[in-house]
């Protein structure tokens, strides 16, 4: 009798789900305030990263900028100070400064190989010794390298599963056991919609971000088992972004109009939105949602037809080719 009623009860929760699922859909939820929170960015150094930062500093957060890039990062971080010094009080007509609020925002940048877990501890505890305790982490760094498999070096491959993966792992380490102790933080990974599903030529970046979704999910199981509601977890999976990463990526031109490449800073505000609302997926544009549940249900020959016909298959073969020459190029003028 105690599991029919446990299984009534479950049934119950489960359909109270897709209720309050549904109502987000008409009910914007409430964004909670990020001001005076310190929140830790990797690959903020240019791209997403760095639209990130942005964001995080006009609600007033303490940013903690990671790259590998001195310049990039340091660029990112004048970026924040220039928003830091709009949002400050000015003196009014009669020269009298305005009340000063509470909390002045402060930004820090490091130079952080993430790949590197040594680099990634060590760095960590510059953090906590400078800023205090974190409580936001965004997994944001990511590389690809642009070849077929084959034509792949191993080097590339392990530094794609490095930063992309393992650096995950080294990161939550190093800031999970504060958010743990005190019962408040918020992880949010950066993966991809090839995380979810995958096309040919890119298998290295594809192995990684399904590894990063595989982390991402497990560790939200585990806090959840260990019932640390308090750490919110929020996993991104946008679909190809309009930057230089993969540049001249094609599909089929009878169907780019129904999937073209994200705007940056549009990517970056569906995110935002996700991550204030405590959100635990957000996959950008909405379509995706369908494409990853067709996957599922959809035999295999059934999604290569599928994929053949969007144009999807092939889709990376353009950026492989382009990448093949930039490495071919760079090469001979080394020779030179």
């Amino acid at each position: 009798m105690n599991l029919v009623a446990e299984l009534f009860v479950v049934t119950f929760k489960i359909m109270w789900s897709f209720v309050l699922a549904g109502a987000k859909w008409f009910v914007r939820p409430h964004e909670k305030s990020v001001e005076g929170q310190v929140c830790v960015i990797t690959g903020a150094g240019s791209g997403l990263g760095r639209l990130f930062a942005l964001e995080f500093a006009r609600r007033r957060a303490t940013l903690v900028l990671w790259d590998i890039n001195r310049q990039g990062n340091e660029e990112t971080a004048e970026m924040v100070r220039e928003i830091y010094r709009e949002l400050s009080p000015s003196e009014g007509s009669s020269g009298i400064v305005q009340e000063l609020p509470l909390f002045q925002p402060k930004v820090y940048a490091y130079v952080c190989d993430v790949s590197k877990r040594e680099s990634v501890y060590s760095t960590a505890e510059k953090v906590r010794r400078d800023a205090g305790n974190i409580d936001m982490l965004i997994n944001n760094a990511g590389v690809v390298s642009g070849h077929h498999l084959l034509e792949c070096p191993d080097e590339l491959i392990e530094r794609t599963m490095m930063v992309n993966c393992h650096a995950h792992f080294w990161t939550t380490k190093a800031f999970l056991p504060a958010m743990l102790e005190l019962n408040h933080g918020h992880i949010i990974t950066v993966a991809s919609s090839l995380g979810l599903f995958t096309t040919a030529g890119v298998e290295d970046y594809c192995a990684s971000k399904f590894g990063a979704i595989g982390f991402h999910e497990s560790l939200s199981h585990e806090l959840k088992a260990s019932d640390k509601d308090g750490i919110k977890m929020t996993l991104v999976c946008p679909f190809l972004v309009d930057t230089d990463m993969f540049k001249g990526c094609k599909i089929r031109k009878e169907m780019a109009p129904f999937f073209p490449p994200l705007n940056p800073e549009y990517c970056v505000q569906q995110a935002m939105r996700a991550i204030l609302t405590d959100q635990p997926m957000i996959c950008t544009p909405r379509v995706m949602y369908m494409v990853t549940f067709m996957k599922t249900v959809l035999p295999f020959d059934a999604t290569v037809c599928m994929y053949r016909f969007i144009g999807a298959d092939k889709c990376m073969y353009p950026f492989l080719a382009q990448r093949k020459v930039s490495t071919n190029n760079n090469e001979s003028k080394t020779a030179t």
